[in-house]
């Protein structure tokens, strides 16, 4: 796809995720022509900052293929400088015109925080980082008074998109200025589908009701 609307790329998005569910996929781009038309240079329409969690290769889950997506994963898709650096150049130097936050039911990050958070429980190593990186979101989850785990995974991925705008300047502009839109998906394990949990820039509103996600 090149380069398109923050909206037009949220549509190819969750008709690819609809391929996935319904068990059609066309496994677009993933040929030795489309292999020959990359080795110059690569134009992504979006990048996904996702949880490395195995379950949630996004290229799968949204029917896309080679040169597609810009992928960027963490346990509990949590924010480091590499992260926004990585975010930053598929925006201003790939053109990628979607960021997507991608969290998914059953995360074993949030999972770790909560029980950092409510039984007192200490993770070992650098796992102890991540879990404290995604603590933040469990005591606002709790704060607002949410209890369940679903609603819990969604304030994480609230969370992620605002600090994604708070921490990065260059993001926040291309946002106020239309050119590319951050959207938080949560994604269901067991039945392969994503919704839209929080979006900021380009796609809200009548973009969002476009697609059906309103």
């Amino acid at each position: 796809m090149p380069r398109t609307s923050p909206a037009v790329a949220l549509e190819a998005l969750l008709a690819g995720n609809g391929r996935f569910v319904a068990g059609t996929p066309g496994h677009p781009n993933q040929d030795a022509a489309r292999r020959a038309e990359l080795a110059p240079g690569q134009e992504p329409f979006a990048v996904v900052l996702g949880c490395s969690d195995s379950r949630l290769a996004a290229e799968i889950i949204f029917d896309q293929g080679l040169g597609d997506l810009f992928v960027v994963r963490t346990a509990g898709h949590v924010l480091g400088s590499e992260v926004l650096g990585s975010v930053e150049y598929a925006t201003t130097v790939l053109g990628s015109r979607l960021v997507v936050v991608l969290g998914h039911d059953s995360c074993g990050a949030v999972a770790a925080a909560r029980a950092a958070v409510e039984d007192g429980f200490t993770a070992n190593g650098f796992v102890r980082d991540v879990v404290e990186r995604v603590t933040p979101s469990v005591l606002a989850a709790r704060a607002a008074g949410l209890t369940e785990d679903s609603d819990i995974i969604d304030e994480h991925i609230r969370h992620t998109v605002s600090l994604l705008l708070e921490r990065s300047r260059v993001l926040s502009d291309q946002v106020e200025a239309g050119e590319v839109a951050v959207v938080g998906l949560g994604y269901d394990l067991a039945d392969g589908s994503a919704r839209i949990v929080a979006s900021r820039g380009a796609v809200s509103h009548d973009a969002l009701s476009a697609v059906g996600q309103a």
